[in-house]
């Protein structure tokens, strides 16, 4: 039965990734009080962050079968009200292992969204005959905006992470009913395999190198969701507002250059605008890291957003353009091998934070930049002919 806003395949796409990374965004800035209230370290908050990590890589790992016979649209109208439950369920752990065994059903939930988000994009965008993934992926980016902007207030305000948790669930839910109610599924790609593919994809030596370039954007980007409202609490024992605002504010620039990213890789080069970005990136860490001004490390979040914008999706396209392998090899080796980064990475940043101090936790993007940049070249036109 259809309920709801009837919107065109491109703005149903588009409303699907912001209400995902809405429902996402509202923990993050409050971490902070999370962690007070169980009592913990960052290490052992970082180990408890990883059970999200887990359920989502065991549902993109074995959950495709599954997701494609419960449909996309039932994937979508379930899951992501359900995400916004698990969160804040999750919210009430009263210490480290519970905290990692209440995520672990939020990774499952995100596994299944992700994957339902990406395909109907992938799906819409082949039917339309032109490119709306960054954009998609910009919405996104502006939900997680939105959402920690919002959390901001909120935890100003003095409302309990618990209580704001399970506010979010009808006004997740509701949105959700009434955005997505009239939702129908992208018709496959025709002249695609249908066949099972391998459960993980073996990365080639040319793969590797384009992990090399993604791995700061994906461990930089996480790290800024995870540990960015501590930094700025345990550093400058600032407002509520600002701790959650420094979640909000990478996110928003992020979005801001995801929008106009694809203009910018069509006048130039992929490596040359891969180049700018991981500059930019490298100068907003070591902003976040020698910060003595809280202002500053806002201004280096922004740079740290701008900067992870589109590197990811850059060495995507240069993998499916790579012709040692079917593309789709390629980009499912590439996807599979960064996610892990981006997934397990940050989280294990809290044992760099907890014995180093909390600026290590972006102080190690330092040395990551460097090898990102030093990659790069495999993101040229000469080095996709060159079989690994």
């Amino acid at each position: 039965m259809k309920f709801g806003l009837e919107l065109p395949p491109h703005l149903r796409v588009f409303a699907g990734f912001f209400l995902y990374s809405f429902c996402m965004g509202s923990i993050y800035p409050r971490l902070p009080d999370i962690q007070r209230e169980m009592g913990v370290q960052e290490g052992a908050l970082g180990l408890a962050l990883i059970g999200a990590a887990v359920g989502t890589l065991i549902t993109l790992t074995f959950g495709g079968a599954l997701i494609e016979k419960i449909g996309h649209r039932r994937v979508l109208l379930i899951g992501i009200p359900l995400l916004a439950v698990f969160y804040a369920l999750a919210s009430f752990a009263n210490g480290p292992l519970t905290f990692f065994l209440l995520l672990v059903p939020v990774g499952l939930t995100i596994g299944g969204i992700e994957v339902a988000v990406n395909l109907e994009a992938d799906r819409v965008e082949h039917a339309l005959g032109r490119r709306i993934m960054n954009r998609a992926h910009g919405f996104w980016s502006i939900g997680f905006f939105t959402s920690g902007l919002v959390s901001s207030f909120i935890a100003q305000a003095g409302l309990s992470p618990h209580w704001h948790l399970l506010l979010m669930v009808p006004v997740v839910a509701l949105s959700t009913a009434l955005i997505l109610g009239g939702f129908t599924a992208a018709e496959h790609r025709t002249g695609g395999s249908t066949d099972d593919g391998p459960r993980f994809n073996r990365p080639t030596v040319a793969i590797l190198i384009l992990v090399g370039v993604t791995v700061s954007a994906m461990v930089m980007e996480g790290a800024g969701i995870d540990w960015s409202a501590i930094y700025m609490k345990k550093l400058f024992a600032v407002e509520p507002f600002w701790a959650g605002f420094a979640v909000a504010i990478g996110a928003g620039a992020q979005a801001l250059a995801r929008f106009f990213a694809d203009r910018f890789v069509e006048r130039y080069s992929p490596a040359n605008v891969a180049r700018t970005l991981l500059g930019i990136l490298g100068l907003g860490v070591v902003l976040v890291f020698f910060s003595q001004r809280p202002w500053l490390s806002l201004a280096g979040f922004a740079m740290m957003g701008v900067g992870t914008s589109a590197i990811f999706p850059l060495a995507m396209s240069a993998a499916a353009q790579r012709t040692d392998r079917p593309a789709a090899v390629n980009v499912a080796a590439l996807a599979q091998t960064a996610f892990v980064a981006f997934l397990l990475g940050p989280p294990l940043l809290g044992f760099i934070a907890e014995h180093f101090g909390i600026r290590w936790a972006f102080g190690i993007g330092i040395p990551l930049v460097a090898i990102s940049l030093l990659s790069t070249g495999s993101l040229s036109s000469k080095a996709k002919a060159v079989t690994a």
